[in-house]
């Protein structure tokens, strides 16, 4: 089963190791700053192993800095997991980050979080090595596309090892989903009104064996 069908309910876990790849050994566009200092509500390059995102393994999965990243390996198939920044934040927030696909089938997928209520509630915005798009929601724990019945194939998003940067704004009832500066997804929902955590998230589908390397993760105000 691929991405184009997959309508299923994820399975969501929370799962860490050491990782050699990094943001450094890749040729990649200047990634966006995310926002003036003065509208950043928080910001992570995941340079200190201390700033309080998991770090744990179970079962082959891995949740863990790695090298100055932040690294989320996903071991099974059609499995979804979410690592949260443990912070509680405005409703309304833009959120960028740098992501790199480490290693792994080019049919994954990878993105950011919002609104995070707790693991089996939140928002998310998603795109994929092979150039497929979508932004969704987990309501306990059942997993809705919001912006299309299923991820779209779509411009803009580069494949393989390069920096993927990621744009997520999560506004009132409106939520939009940019890669490399390009629009992918939008979408309307009024589910979960009220702030919360923010987080990163990455899947597979039909292979496991996802290696997602996250970093620049920057949260501004709108």
């Amino acid at each position: 089963m691929n991405k184009k069908v997959y309508l299923a309910v994820a399975v969501i876990a929370l799962v860490s190791l050491a990782c050699s790849f990094n943001f450094s050994t890749v040729n990649t566009p200047e990634p966006s700053t995310g926002g003036s200092a003065s509208n950043v509500l928080y910001q992570d390059d995941f340079s200190s192993a201390g700033s309080g995102w998991p770090s744990q393994s179970s079962g082959g999965d891995i949740r863990d800095y790695s090298n100055g990243s932040y690294r989320i390996y996903v071991s099974g198939a059609m499995t979804d997991l979410i690592a949260n920044a443990g912070t509680s934040l405005p409703a309304d927030v833009v959120i960028d980050a740098d992501i790199i696909k480490a290693g792994g089938t080019e049919n994954n997928d990878f993105g950011v979080v919002c609104r995070l209520q707790d693991l089996d509630n939140f928002y998310f915005f998603q795109i994929s090595s092979d150039g497929y798009a979508v932004i969704g929601k987990f309501e306990n724990n059942k997993m809705q596309y919001l912006s299309a019945d299923a991820m779209q194939k779509v411009d803009g998003i580069y494949a393989g090892t390069t920096i993927n940067h990621v744009r997520a704004e999560c506004i009132g009832n409106s939520f939009k989903l940019y890669a490399n500066g390009t629009l992918v997804a939008q979408a309307t929902d009024s589910t979960f009104t009220s702030g919360g955590d923010v987080g990163l998230m990455a899947g597979t589908f039909d292979a496991g064996g996802v290696d997602i390397l996250f970093d620049n993760f920057v949260v501004t105000k709108p």
